[in-house]
């Protein structure tokens, strides 16, 4: 089978990756990251993610990005809440954390030299979210040169790098619909940026209204147990 590194972070998104990469017949290993966010939920949502396809090569690394500081996800900065889509969609938002995606990456791809597996995947996109530089087309484009251009058996074995991101350009219910359609049980993810107790979604951050309104969208129910005021 053909090998590859998946980034879960234990969302939506990430989740619909691996259904695809699975759909598309890899072989899957995963890696996920305690990064000094505010809560850990997520991991535990990546734990599940991974039980549910029954995958048991899964990293988690403790890499603490906290003492960067500067967002609202690892410092003591408040989540945006409640704002529209244009509001998210004007400049890079305070949940951003610094150069975020370039560590991930490089821990996947030193992950990928040693185990043979020349394919990446992770579940950037570029549409409805706010204006990350690191979900950006170009920017695949780029780590995808550098990686073709920085591991030993690149230069060696010649082996190309591909870096795989399949929703970089869906809109997030075309991400869902994916993964409908790809058997994703959405109830065992996890996207709230401001979870309330026990991972509960906020129902009320950026993450939670644009997850919200794709599976409006679609005119399907999210399954994650929201506030009682949200649809």
């Amino acid at each position: 089978m053909k090998k590859a590194i998946l980034l879960l972070s234990g969302g939506l998104d990430s989740t619909t990756v691996l259904a695809i990469a699975l759909d598309q017949g890899y072989s899957v290993s995963l890696l996920s990251f305690l990064y000094g966010q505010k809560h850990d939920f997520e991991i535990e949502a990546a734990k599940a993610v991974a039980d549910y396809y029954n995958i048991k090569d899964h990293h988690i690394l403790n890499i603490n990005l906290g003492f960067l500081g500067s967002s609202a996800l690892t410092d003591n900065i408040e989540v945006p809440k409640g704002r529209n889509l244009k509001d998210m969609s004007s400049g890079i938002p305070v949940t951003y954390v610094p150069a975020r995606n370039t560590i991930f990456l490089s821990y996947a791809l030193a992950l990928a030299e040693v185990k043979g597996a020349f394919n990446i995947f992770i579940g950037v996109n570029a549409l409805d979210y706010s204006g990350y530089p690191d979900c950006r087309p170009e920017y695949i484009d780029a780590f995808q040169t550098m990686g073709r251009l920085a591991t030993k058996v690149a230069v060696e074995a010649d082996q190309i790098l591909y870096i795989h991101s399949p929703l970089i350009k869906m809109k997030k219910s075309e991400i869902i619909k994916t993964g409908l359609s790809l058997g994703v049980d959405y109830s065992i993810t996890h996207t709230c940026y401001d979870p309330i107790a026990k991972g509960k979604p906020c129902g009320d951050c950026d993450a939670c209204l644009l997850r919200l309104k794709g599976f409006e969208e679609i005119d399907a129910r999210d399954p994650l147990n929201y506030p009682k005021n949200q649809k």
